[in-house]
């Protein structure tokens, strides 16, 4: 009778999220500390096992949530890579103030953002997937970057402002590439500040033209 008993005593059901025989995922009850934590975890996943073979679960379980958590705060993988690469909402700071400091101030910000990171930058593993054809990672770096041409467009001028906005993309991305991605070549081994005099050089004529000669002849 005993024995009776205690087969059929109701057992606890598994949390909610939690299959049964598996750990619960870790909680966390702070909303701003969830959304920190799945993003760091994006950007480790990307970097260990590029775009296409990055998970939402993976990045879930690696973060300590469910993957339904990633979802209501991304919706999808490529919202969660939008949100975990620094975007045009970074370039604020940077755009904002005067226009004669704007060409160091782009590389700078550029500069200490890539060395802080290095390699481990989600743009540099983003870079690497679209270099190897990785259909989905190139559409999203280009959406990526007309995000940013967007942002640099509001503080620059001129009738050809979309092919220097397009050649700053592209010398940050020569940067990024060289120095980040394969270290080749003298530029991989120049000291931070170097870079940076180096680049706000390149960027100047492109953020700040000078009027032609003819222009000037008039």
């Amino acid at each position: 009778m005993n024995k009776r008993i205690v087969d059929c005593a109701p057992q606890p059901e598994p949390a909610a999220g939690q299959g049964r025989g598996t750990a619960p995922p870790r909680r966390r009850r702070d909303r701003a500390a969830s959304r920190e934590a799945i993003l760091k975890a994006a950007r480790a996943e990307l970097h260990e096992h590029g775009y296409s073979k990055m998970t939402i679960r993976a990045v879930a379980a690696r973060a300590g949530v469910t993957h339904g958590l990633v979802m209501r705060h991304f919706g999808s993988k490529e919202g969660l890579l939008r949100a975990a690469i620094p975007g045009p909402q970074d370039l604020d700071a940077v755009l904002a103030g005067d226009s004669a400091g704007l060409p160091e101030r782009i590389a700078r910000a550029f500069v200490v953002r890539m060395e802080m990171a290095g390699s481990l930058d989600p743009m540099v593993a983003l870079i690497r997937s679209a270099a190897v054809s990785e259909p989905t990672a190139t559409h999203l770096y280009v959406s990526m970057q007309e995000q940013s041409a967007r942002a640099y467009r509001t503080v620059l001028e001129g009738p050809d402002v979309d092919e220097r906005v397009d050649l700053l993309g592209a010398v940050l991305l020569g940067v990024t590439f060289s120095r980040y991605v394969v270290h080749a070549g003298p530029l991989a081994t120049m000291s931070s500040e170097t870079v940076i005099q180096h680049l706000a050089g390149l960027i100047r004529p492109l953020v700040q033209p000078q009027p032609s000669s003819r222009a000037v002849e008039r």
